[in-house]
């Protein structure tokens, strides 16, 4: 049986930020799959691992963590020569460039992201106007401009490889792309929607975008 354990739901961005880390390592995995929207009904196993109901639960032998980036990192740090060896750099400078990324990724784009993709998700009479005016909206555009200025002279994020500063930001960006009302955030930045079109092919996304699609589990 596998040694490593992932608790939640492939739907959770945090959950596929893992999962997509784990696929580009081949590393084998369990996935308990648990419903974050269905807290009376969790399973007891995890609520013991995570009393306060949290999105994700990753277990590594005796290491158990809850934070998704720092569960990549805990992944390409343990695991170097499994698969895609390429995810945290070959040096002191690649790394350093990556955690750069990695911080922009979960404080500024993020939090953005979130708050706009969530929005419309709780109403979906909310049209194309009320994105333009969101402040959320305005906040993410000053970001991805900065990242199609990066990304004019840059394959990727942190340089010429696909590494996790590049990987983070395959949940939300989803999201983004996959909405009519906001998709236009990345199409009309020529270089964020080539740099998009290329990570999102990756077969560890694609992988993790086939187990969103599935049912989810019945208790």
């Amino acid at each position: 049986m596998a040694n490593i354990k992932i608790f939640g739901s492939p739907a959770s961005s945090e959950v596929a930020r893992v999962l997509t880390c784990l696929f580009e390592k081949d590393v084998e995995f369990q996935l308990i799959r648990v419903d974050t929207y269905r807290g009376p009904q969790r399973m007891p196993e995890y609520l013991k691992l995570q009393p306060r109901g949290e999105a994700l639960t990753f277990e590594d032998g005796k290491v158990t963590l809850v934070e998704s980036r720092k569960i990549c990192r805990h992944i390409a740090e343990h695991y170097p020569e499994k698969c895609y060896k390429n995810l945290l750099g070959a040096g002191t400078l690649e790394r350093a460039a990556i955690e750069q990324w990695l911080q922009t990724e979960e404080h500024s784009f993020d939090p953005t992201c979130s708050d706009l993709v969530f929005s419309l998700a709780v109403d979906p009479k909310l049209d194309a106007q009320w994105v333009e005016n969101n402040r959320s909206k305005k906040e993410l555009d000053k970001v991805l401009d900065i990242y199609d200025q990066r990304l004019k002279d840059n394959r990727y994020l942190a340089g010429d490889k696909f590494t996790l500063a590049d990987l983070s930001h395959l949940p939300n960006t989803q999201r983004l792309k996959s909405d009519k009302r906001c998709k236009a955030l990345i199409e009309k930045r020529v270089n964020v929607n080539r740099w998009w079109g290329e990570i999102s092919r990756r077969a560890s996304w694609q992988k993790v975008v086939a187990m969103q699609q599935e049912p989810p589990p019945k208790f």
